[in-house]
Parts: structure tokens; sequence; C-alpha cells
């Protein structure tokens, strides 16, 4: 991994020094990224989240937007410095959909419950899921 690395980062000074658009990430450093950022979301505390897949993809993107930061000469671990790459874009993942639930509960509160959510009558057991979402909602502003 490490090897890899310092392989690309040589090319991209070479396309620098011509000149050139910087090259392509190639398949192995991409595939170790998604490995990286893969495994890390099987951590209990990002287990549960129905987002995942986001906080894979934002991992990986920052991988890629970083990886010229990485200095072989400074360390030898790239696995580490990527690995807190990747952790900290699933913070920051989490926190961006902790924001957009918020949003949507003060939405919500603000337009009235009986505007939102309806009762058809066509799904059993509607009144008590309403109910349980409006006593979510309350207990969160409330109490």
């Amino acid at each position: 991994f490490l090897y890899a690395i310092v392989e690309y980062k040589a090319k991209v000074r070479e396309a620098e020094e011509a000149g050139k658009p910087k090259p392509r990430i190639t398949n192995y450093l991409g595939s170790c990224f998604l490995k990286i950022a893969t495994h890390l979301s099987y951590k209990p505390n990002f287990v549960n989240y129905m987002f995942k897949d986001d906080m894979v993809c934002d991992g990986i993107e920052n991988c890629v937007q970083y990886i010229n930061n990485f200095n072989p000469e400074k360390s030898s671990n790239p696995f580490a410095y990527f690995t807190q790459i990747i952790h900290y874009a699933f913070l920051r993942r989490i926190q961006k959909e902790k924001k957009q639930l918020e949003i949507k509960t003060k939405i919500i509160e603000k337009s009235g419950y009986s505007e939102v959510f309806s009762d058809d009558g066509m799904m059993a057991g509607s009144e008590s899921d309403y109910n349980t979402i409006k006593d979510n909602i309350n207990y969160r502003y409330n109490g």
C-alpha cells in the first residue's frame, strides 16, 4: 500500500513537471480505500446508521482528495492516515444527517402534525405510528 502511494506521488510529480493533469488513482489504491472505508463502517459506533453507503462514499472521496497530503517521509503507515481521514468523514456525514433530521422535525412541528400525516385508513396501525412519531418529536423538544 505504501509502495503504491509512493509510486502514484512520483507520477503526480512527473505530470506536474511536464505540465500535464494529475494521473488517475490506480485501481489498487481505490480498492484499498474502499476496503478501509467499508470495514471501518462495521465498527460498533457506525454499524446501525441507515446512511452507511453515503458515509463510505464520503470517506473514499476524502481519501482521493487528500492523497497528495500524505508524506511517506514522515510516516510509513498510510493505513492509519487514511483510516483517520475516513473516520472524520463518517463523523461529518453523521452531523449532516442529524441536521437534516432536525430540519425535517421542525418543518413537521411548524406545519402541524395533521397536515403532514393523513390517515387514509389504508395503513393498518397508522394511528399508533402517528402517535409514536408525535410523542418522539414532543419528547425531543419539550423533554
